[in-house]
């Protein structure tokens, strides 16, 4: 008889933790910014120092 009041108190305490419906997690967007460049010539700018620079060694 214990065995059964025991069940029947555990049952009745995991009903009420499943007492609401399930519902999906809701998650953001991750937003994801790309960094802005200075400058687009900044490629260029180093070879062309470079060839400066050989086109003065070779004078």
């Amino acid at each position: 008889m214990k065995s059964l009041a025991l069940a029947a108190a555990i049952s009745l305490a995991a009903t009420s933790a499943f007492a609401g419906s399930y519902v999906a997690p809701v998650m953001e967007p991750v937003v994801v910014e790309e960094a802005a460049s200075s400058s687009s010539g900044g490629g260029v700018l180093v070879p062309l120092i470079a060839l400066l620079v050989i086109w003065a060694a070779t004078r």
